[in-house]
């Protein structure tokens, strides 16, 4: 079952010719979230053949221009392609306010909804929740409010063996009673059980994504093992005291956290536009945590 992460984006505020501004596109069994949207969000999602058409809920971290200039473009290509569907934004209280300007200034007569869910930077809760996954916030702090967002895959029930369905001609009414915990007996009073009947799924998944934030070392209880962390590493850890006056967090710092929260995987982006090689932040944060790797405009990561 899909649940991947594309980076359409992993740049900073100023613009680069390296990298563009953050956006990532998480796919969850064929469902697509939109994680912030900067400029160029549109051109990427062509590039690498990811239809804008199958986003049906976008998660916004904060208002910065970086993070929030490509959602006026986005929402007029889905109404020029024909869009009927309900479109989904969540985000601090400011996004919901830049949402009002947009539609009533460019957008009142689209031909589909666009509803705005306010999220309280203030809270770890539960925002959104479908048969698949729940998100949940993650409180962080930057220079306006700003929020991460922690995508968990429901567990699965388990797959039942198909010999053993006709071994023992279980019929198909049982099939769901089985996968959910039931053994089965046979005509001769024969008790076979759950265990032996069905084969065990995965493991549940999990992402968490955290930009833009000050280094929050708290932060590892909420992120405790999930299985990929994308924290933002916009500075060389020389350059921490620009970090902290900035809000933002250096690549020793995301490692960091990574390792005590035990994370499975990390991945770092928000460059600097100042950085001309990120090869060097990799460096830093793999000596503290070595599973790192870089975003990078085009990366796939299979989760």
């Amino acid at each position: 079952m899909n649940f991947e992460l594309s980076i359409l984006g992993c740049g900073s505020a100023k613009p680069s010719k390296r990298h563009q501004p953050s956006s990532q596109i998480l796919n969850v069994r064929g469902k697509y979230f939109l994680i912030d949207c900067g400029e160029g969000a549109q051109t990427q999602m062509q590039m690498m053949g990811l239809s804008m058409m199958n986003i049906g809920h976008i998660f916004v971290s904060h208002n910065h221009g970086d993070h929030v200039f490509g959602l006026p473009g986005l929402i007029g290509t889905m109404d020029l392609l024909g869009r009927t569907a309900e479109l989904h934004i969540h985000g601090p209280q400011q996004v919901g306010e830049l949402l009002d300007f947009l539609i009533r200034t460019y957008y009142a007569d689209i031909m589909y909804k666009v509803i705005f869910h306010p999220v309280d930077e203030r809270l770890h809760t539960l925002v959104y929740e479908d048969r698949s996954i729940t998100v949940h916030s993650i409180p962080l702090q930057h220079r306006v409010p700003s929020v991460g967002y922690l995508f968990r895959e429901k567990p699965r029930l388990p797959h039942i063996r198909r010999e053993m369905i006709d071994a023992f001609q279980i019929p198909f009414s049982q099939i769901n009673n089985i996968k959910a915990g039931a053994s089965w007996t046979t005509a001769d009073g024969t008790v076979i059980p759950h265990e032996r009947l069905t084969t065990p799924v995965a493991p549940p998944r999990s992402f968490a994504y955290c930009s833009d934030t000050v280094y929050l070392p708290d932060l590892k209880e909420i992120l405790q093992g999930v299985t990929l962390l994308y924290h933002e590493a916009t500075y060389m850890h020389e350059r921490a005291l620009r970090a902290e006056q900035t809000q933002h967090t250096t690549a020793v710092q995301a490692a960091t956290l990574a390792r005590d929260a035990h994370v499975e995987r990390l991945c770092i982006g928000h460059f600097s536009a100042a950085i001309k090689d990120e090869a060097a932040l990799l460096r830093e944060a793999q000596d503290i945590f070595p599973n790192t790797i870089l975003a990078k405009e085009g990366l796939v990561i299979n989760i």
